[in-house]
This record gives structure tokens, sequence and C-alpha cells, in this order.
């Protein structure tokens, strides 16, 4: 008796797929564990936003998707409104909520933005789920010191450290910055700020650490980066007698303005020069601020953690692996966001017991945030550190940059000028 074409076709594929179902079955025995990454994936972060990505699937493939029997799969999410191409809270609750409420995520890797945390922090805390961030720096969120009342209570809502941040806080680099600015040769400092989370959080840091080591601050201003022309405040600095304009902001809210029209008032070296934090260090900024004014106002930044090119170990084999995978220099965050990664990936290896054996999601998930905490002496692209009991690293090493003229369409970039203590 002759089977049918199409029966046949159908009984080879449904024998195809029972093989495949039964290959993975055997790769992973335990089921599937989601990861979930939420950030900007749009307008100027998309390329910050896709080097994290990057970041994590590079941490991930090294261990070609499985842990201890368990499947890894990556849900990119994305926190930016489409209207402004900027984080938005309401995005950023959504995106969270969806990771807690899928049987299948493990843990949130996010976000890029310290006042998106804000947003996400209690929703995965409530859900004992881990958020682990590449990027975020506000010390508010894990520490009294640099916080503002009520702060990391408020997080919280548990009563125990969910969130877990693999590179230095603020409280350490805007101090750092201040007494940079010092050292350069700064003698009275104009702050200002984009009024969001992280800007004003590291433009109080720098001030309050300048005033202590004797570097005179004129101001600490909050500036409306949605207006089109800064020249107002700008203006302002200039007849202040400042000599060094710090900026707590990031790439999103105005900087690129800022130090263009620094130029177009006059303000430039050595009269008046430019410093600002790790969230300007993108190729972004460079191109909507102009080389010329970069340079002209003789830019600087600080940066949480060694520049790739003086990581040795770890960190060096992590950059060259990066650039070979993705056949392009890491972001600023990229490699910090692989270092995200594996760290979940260890803690899920040690961890795999007792999330075979939950009985829920939630104590699946409560398995993994407590093997996250206990990290300790990890092999990091900066070194070797462990996580204190509020989630942050126990190491501060930091750097400096300055912007350069380079080959290349942009035409200049951020070069590692020197360590910072």
């Amino acid at each position: 008796m002759r089977v049918p074409r199409i029966a046949a076709v159908a009984v080879a594929l449904f024998g195809l797929a029972a093989v495949s179902g039964d290959a993975a079955a055997q790769q992973c025995p335990k089921g599937k564990l989601r990861l979930y990454t939420s950030w900007p994936m749009q307008g100027a972060m998309l390329p910050e936003g896709t080097g994290m990505k990057n970041g994590v699937d590079l941490a991930v493939s090294e261990v070609n998707g499985t842990v201890a029997g368990f499947c890894l799969e990556i849900v990119n999410l994305d926190d930016a409104s489409p209207q402004t191409g900027k984080w938005d809270g309401a995005v950023e609750a959504e995106n969270a909520n969806k990771a807690v409420g899928d049987p299948l995520a493990i843990v949130y890797i996010g976000t890029y933005n310290s006042g998106a945390a804000k947003v996400s922090i209690p929703i995965t805390n409530r859900a004992h789920m881990a958020q682990v961030t590449p990027a975020n720096t506000y010390p508010g969120l894990t520490k009294k010191r640099g916080a503002a009342p009520g702060e990391p209570e408020i997080y919280r809502p548990g009563g125990f450290v969910n969130y877990f941040r693999p590179i230095p806080a603020d409280d350490i680099q805007g101090a750092v910055g201040a007494k940079w600015a010092k050292r350069l040769g700064a003698k009275k400092v104009y702050v200002i700020n984009d009024q969001e989370l992280y800007g004003k959080g590291i433009a109080d840091v720098f001030e309050a650490t300048a005033k202590k080591i004797g570097l005179p601050v004129v101001a600490n201003e909050g500036i409306d980066w949605k207006q089109p022309d800064q020249k107002p405040v700008l203006t302002k600095i200039r007849a202040s007698g400042a000599d060094l304009v710090y900026l707590g902001g990031v790439i999103e809210t105005g900087a690129q303005v800022v130090i263009r029209q620094m130029k177009e008032v006059g303000l430039t070296a050595p009269r008046t020069r430019f410093m600002g934090p790790d969230g300007l260090l993108e190729e972004e900024l460079l191109k909507g601020a102009t080389c010329d004014a970069a340079m002209a106002t003789d830019m600087r930044v600080t940066f949480a953690g060694l520049p790739f090119e003086k990581m040795r170990g770890v960190g060096a084999k992590t950059y060259e692996t990066y650039k070979a995978k993705f056949g392009k220099e890491p972001t600023s965050y990229a490699l910090y966001a692989a270092e995200g990664g594996r760290v979940i990936v260890d803690a899920i290896k040690r961890a795999a017991p007792e999330i075979e054996r939950a009985k829920d999601v939630a104590d699946k998930r409560e398995a993994l945030r407590k093997a996250i905490a206990s990290t300790k002496n990890y092999e990091g692209i900066n070194g070797k550190w462990s996580f204190d009991e509020n989630g942050d690293v126990d190491y501060d090493t930091m750097s400096g940059f300055k912007v350069v003229k380079a080959d290349g369409p942009v035409g200049c970039k951020f070069a590692f000028e020197t360590i910072l203590e």
C-alpha cells in the first residue's frame, strides 16, 4: 500500500521534530532558564545598548547556552520610549513586570540608567529575582553614602538585597573626579547637572568633594536638557570666571549641546575646560558635540574601572574575544555586561541543585539570588573582587580619559590618560 506523498512528508517531519525534541531534552534535562535584559535600544543609546547585549551574548555563548543541565535563553527588552528615544519609567516597569511574570525567568539584567533602576528594583525584589546591572552607578541604589533619604531601603520591599553591580558606584567616581580636576590645575568650578538621578547624584558628590579639598565651586545648577539652546547658562558660567565646567549627565540629556555651545561662546581651553563622568564616555557624544568643540574644551571624562587596553588576565582576554566575535571595539559597558553575565552563569552553576529542588519559581529565583550575593574572590576583568553586603564590588579602580585627535570617520576619540585615586 503506497503512503500518499503529503502523509509521508508529515510522518518524516514528525519524526524529525521528535528527534529534535529528544536532543533538546538530553541537552537540557533540567529545562530552560530565561535571562531578561532591559536598557535603551534606540536613539543615541543604540550603540551602547547593542554593546551590552553583545556582552551578555558573549557570556552565554562561552558555555554554549547550557549550565548544569539547564538551557539559557536571553530575552532582550528595550526600556526607551519610541517618542523620545530615551529611557521611560512606564516602559521599564512594563519590562520588569514582564520578566517577573514569566515562570521561566530567573534573572533580570539591567538597567543602563540609574533612574530606570529605581523603577525596576522594587519589582524584581518582590519577586525574589536577582537584578544585575552592567552600568548603574548612582550610590543610593545600594548604600547610604551619597543617597537620598530612605535609600536604599525603599528599593528593597522584601527587606533583602537582590540588586548587584560589578562596577564601582558614583560616590567613588564623583570624588576622584574632583581630585583629578584639582590636580589638573582647576581653580574654580561651575557644576551643572541634568536633574536626573545619575547626573545630579554624581554632580553632588563632585561638589561635596571639591569643597572638602579646597576647590571652589561657584554653583551646582540643574539645566533643562530638553532646551536646544544652553547659551543662557553658559553665559553665566563665562561671567563667573570658572575655569572648569563639570557636567553630571548622560549622552541622552543634552551634553552634546553644552560642549558644542561652550566653544561657540568662547568657553575653551586654557580659559575654561570641560569634565564629565562615565555616562559621557560614548563615541555618540563626540559625533554630536563635534571633535572641534570636544578638543577645544580639553574634554576629560572619568570612568569606573580600567580602560580595556590596560586590562590584564581575564580583562585582556575578554577584550580580544569580544573584538574577534563581534568585529568591533566594545562600547564602554559591553565588557561589564559580559562580566555580569558570567557572574550569573557561575551562580547558576553553584545554585543548580537548589534550583532543581525548588518547589516554585520564587524558590528558584531565591536560590540564584543567594548564590549571586555570595560571589567572592571572583576573577573579573579588573582583577579579583567580591560582592559586599550591599551588592557592590569591593574594588575602586577608576580611570581618566582625554579627547584627542584620531584617524577615522569621527575624527577624535577618548584616549586613556591616567589611573585615578
